[in-house]
């Protein structure tokens, strides 16, 4: 069922909604059950009531007639009283033979057929059975009517049987009915009260008791490996929650010296990387080095008229590799040292234009959605990042007949934006996933530390940068970082 898939919350609310209900229907059926048990208790006490009644008024007739006292002489003796009877009682009356044939009724108008003046075999067969010597037959939905009929012998002075006595008393169901639909209609008014406030109370206990659960639920969704997370204090909670919350806290303990052991051992290993990636670097330039000291040492002649030309060419090689080992020791440097937090409040779309002025390229475009974009950011910093990825731009431009380079600044309702896209090579597939690694770079010298360095930079100010690329059509770095609060 669809009702067992959805929120804890949802299912205790229909939960208690269905038992309300439940229960309702329950106590209501109980009810009226009880209710006609009782009612038929009390029309079958009344008809009782009615037939020792009957029976006194028949007794006193019988001790005061001047007919003979015999079943013969029963329909003279109650010729009249029958009728009077009928009215004072308001129920029909017969009487029977000890046979069962019929001898005197009180109703108006009397067929002479068998089944009117004969007294059913049932009836004449459970009187005679009967301890009490009274017989009562229960009749249910006949001709849409409840009723009950009773038979019991009529005595002379003496005890002895004359007649049998026959009460066919219909229920008066009438005013029991309305009783009935009175007491429902409270009774649903009661009800509908009831489950008014048993959704109400319903909503709130369900909250309630799933509020501890949805706070553990936002702690557990908002867990993340990579920052601190905070440990859940809940001050009143079932036993079963706080051992929940319990296990999440120990969880976030480990999950912290698991996080720090990690995060030592990686940068361990980048720095051992690192180290492996400089000393190669380094090698490149000591080997033609050394090879050319060797060279010049062999060939070195003092007498040789070009000798001093010769010296100028070895001086070159030794500068320029020297040169080449002084940038690799910079580039290292630059990305082991983390930007300092110096937070002025600068103008985004001043200081992208300041950084693109030392570019003299009639190709690199600039525009800005708005004038003044103010965040806090270190000016050296922000400068170095737009000035490394201007530099990207323009080297995966080099081949382009048409080289294109544009640097856009924009902001949406939390940040600063730079764009700069251009329409170089673009990056590969397999390399998008690699391009902020420190030691990765698809150029044929440099150790590739510089989208490194920036994305260093722009995450020590809460900042971001993303790129999409599409290989041969060219790549848009977008730079991201909080606007100040004016």
């Amino acid at each position: 069922m669809k009702l067992f898939k959805r929120s804890l919350r949802t299912r205790i609310f229909f939960s208690m909604i269905f038992l309300v209900l439940g229960a309702s229907i329950l106590i209501a059926a109980v009810t009226i059950y009880q209710y006609k048990d009782e009612a038929r208790a009390y029309q079958k006490d009344k008809l009782k009531r009615k037939e020792a009644s009957i029976r006194a008024s028949i007794n006193y007739e019988i001790k005061t007639t001047t007919y003979p006292v015999d079943a013969e002489h029963i329909p003279l003796i109650f010729k009249d009283k029958i009728y009077e009877l009928k009215n004072i009682h308001n129920t029909e009356i017969n009487i029977y033979n000890l046979n069962g044939k019929l001898l005197k009724s009180s109703k108006a108008t009397f067929f002479r057929d068998t089944a009117s003046t004969k007294m059913p075999d049932y009836a004449l067969e459970g009187l005679r059975n009967s301890k009490d010597k009274r017989f009562v037959k229960y009749h249910f939905g006949e001709k849409e009517e409840d009723y009950q009929s009773s038979y019991t012998y009529i005595t002379d002075n003496y005890f002895k049987p004359l007649a049998i006595l026959n009460l066919p008393h219909i229920e008066d169901d009438g005013f029991i009915d309305k009783q009935l639909r009175d007491f429902l209609e409270i009774l649903a008014q009661v009800y509908l009260l009831m489950i008014i406030a048993a959704i109400v109370l319903s909503y709130f206990l369900s909250k309630y008791i799933t509020k501890s659960l949805k706070a553990v639920s936002e702690k557990i969704h908002a867990t993340r490996f990579d920052k601190k997370n905070k440990k859940i204090v809940i001050q009143s909670a079932s036993e079963e929650i706080r051992s929940l919350v319990k296990a999440y806290n120990s969880m976030i303990d480990e999950l912290e010296e698991s996080a720090v052991k990690l995060a030592t051992s990686e940068r361990e290993q980048a720095w051992r990387e690192m180290a492996k990636q400089v000393a190669h670097e380094i090698k490149n330039p000591l080997t033609p080095m050394r090879l050319s000291v060797q060279s010049f040492e062999r060939k070195f002649d003092a007498n040789d008229p070009e000798i001093d030309e010769k010296i100028k060419d070895f001086s070159r090689s030794l500068i320029q590799q020297i040169d080449t080992m002084s940038s690799i020791a910079s580039a290292f440097s630059n990305f082991a040292k983390m930007p300092a937090q110096q937070n002025e409040s600068l103008n985004v779309p001043k200081i992208v234009k300041l950084a693109l002025d030392i570019f003299n390229d009639s190709h690199i475009s600039f525009t800005s959605e708005e004038e003044e974009i103010l965040v806090k950011f270190d000016r050296t910093q922000l400068i170095r990042v737009l000035t490394n990825l201007v530099k990207n731009a323009i080297q995966a431009t080099e081949n382009e007949a048409e080289p294109k380079i544009c640097v856009h600044v924009a902001t949406d309702e939390k940040n600063a934006c730079i764009f700069i896209k251009d329409n170089g090579v673009g990056i590969s597939e397999e390399n998008k996933d690699r391009i902020f690694e420190p030691k990765f770079t698809t150029k044929s010298s440099g150790m590739g530390l510089g989208l490194g360095i920036i994305k260093t930079i722009i995450e020590a100010y809460q900042g971001s940068i993303t790129f999409t690329s599409k290989e041969g059509e060219g790549t848009t770095f977008i730079v991201k970082f909080p606007k100040q609060n004016v």
